[in-house]
C-alpha cells in the first residue's frame, strides 16, 4: 500500500495538541514540552490547518477542546503511542539477528509463558522477543504482533490457527480451606463460597451439570475478571475455583492451592497459535509455534 505524504501528520503537532489537551493550557503543554506558550499555540493551529477544522476553542485565558478535537484526542493517543512503541521496538532489537513480538492471554503469558522464555532463547540465540498482553482477537494489521495466542475458537480475522492444546479445570482452594474442610464430595460444594471468572461465567454450572448436581446454586460469589486475580484471591481464602491445573502448578505443589475434588472437566474452548494469514512464511513465528507444541506435549 502507497501512503500519501501529505496524508501524515507533523507528529510535533499532534504531541503539541495531545499535550496542550490534556493540560486544557498551552502554557502548561509548553512546560511539559520545553517549548515556549506560542510555540505550542502555532503548533496547534498547523494541525488546525492540516485538519481543517478547530480542535480548541479559545475562551479569555482558557483553551477548550472543541467536539472535532474530544473525537480527535484518543486517535491522536493511539498515533501517539503506537509510534513510541514501534521505536521502543526497533531500538531493543537493532543489534539482535532477528525478533519476535509475540501477543499473549495477561495470565497465561505471565504464568506459563514467561516462565518457560528462556528455553526457546537458548534454543535461538541472538533472538530478541518483544511480549505484549491482549486478551481479545485483534486485527494484526492494526498491531504491531507477527504471532498471539488466543484462547477460544480457531476462528481469527486474517490469521491462521495452529491448535495448541485443550484446557482442563477443577475445583481448588486455599491449602487452610483445605485442611478446615478435609474431604469433600461434590454436593460439599454447594454450599460453599464459589469464585467466579467473569468472562466465563457459566463455569461452575457446567461443572456442576458435569458431576451430576442441580446448578441452581452455581452463579453465587465474588466475580474476577482476569485468571491472576481470582488465583490470588483463593490463595487468600476468599473462596472455591474453578482454576486450570496449568496455571497453578508451583501453588499445588507449595501447599498454597489444593485441589478439592478432583473431576476436572474440559472446557468447550482451546488454545492456539495465530499468525496472520499474510506472515505464514515467517520462519521464526513457525518455530515459536513448533516450540509452543513442543512445550505443552511436555507439560501434559
Amino acid at each position: 500500500m502507497t501512503l500519501s505524504r501529505k496524508l501524515i501528520p507533523d507528529l510535533v503537532a499532534v504531541q503539541a495538541f495531545e499535550c496542550a489537551a490534556r493540560h486544557a493550557s498551552f502554557t502548561r503543554a509548553g512546560r511539559e514540552l520545553n517549548l515556549t506558550q506560542s510555540a505550542v499555540s502555532r503548533q496547534v493551529k498547523e494541525l488546525e490547518r492540516f485538519l481543517g477544522t478547530l480542535l480548541f476553542e479559545r475562551i479569555r485565558q482558557r483553551v477548550v477542546l472543541s467536539e472535532d478535537g474530544r473525537r480527535f484526542l484518543p486517535e491522536a493517543r493511539k498515533l501517539l503511542q503506537q509510534t513510541e512503541e514501534t521505536m521502543l521496538r526497533a531500538m531493543s532489537s537493532a543489534d539482535a539477528a532477528s525478533s519476535l513480538s509475540i501477543a499473549t492471554l495477561p495470565t497465561f503469558g505471565s504464568r506459563w509463558l514467561s516462565p518457560r522464555l528462556p528455553d526457546f532463547l537458548r534454543r535461538h540465540p541472538g533472538v530478541i522477543l518483544n511480549v505484549g498482553s491482549r486478551s481479545t482477537p485483534f486485527d494484526f494489521e492494526d498491531e504491531n504482533f507477527d504471532m498471539a495466542i488466543h484462547y477460544g475458537q480457531p476462528v481469527w480475522a486474517r490469521g491462521t490457527c495452529t491448535y495448541l492444546c485443550s484446557e482442563s479445570i477443577l475445583p481448588v482452594a486455599s491449602g487452610a480451606l483445605a485442611k478446615e474442610a478435609g474431604d469433600m464430595a461434590p454436593a460439599d460444594l454447594l454450599e460453599k463460597p464459589l469464585l467466579h471468572l467473569a468472562t466465563r461465567p457459566k463455569l461452575w454450572s457446567r461443572w456442576f451439570e458435569h458431576v451430576g448436581l442441580p446448578t441452581e446454586r452455581a452463579c453465587r460469589g465474588h466475580r474476577f475478571d482476569q485468571f491472576s486475580m481470582i488465583i490470588e484471591a483463593t490463595i487468600a481464602g476468599m473462596g472455591y475455583a474453578l482454576l486450570p491445573r496449568y496455571l497453578i502448578d508451583r501453588e499445588l505443589a507449595s501447599g498454597k492451592l489444593a485441589v478439592m475434588v478432583d473431576k476436572p472437566i474440559t472446557t468447550e474452548n482451546s488454545y492456539y497459535a495465530v499468525v496472520p494469514e499474510s506472515g505464514r512464511t515467517n520462519e521464526l513465528a513457525q518455530r515459536f509455534t513448533a516450540w509452543l507444541i513442543g512445550q505443552v506435549a511436555g507439560t501434559a
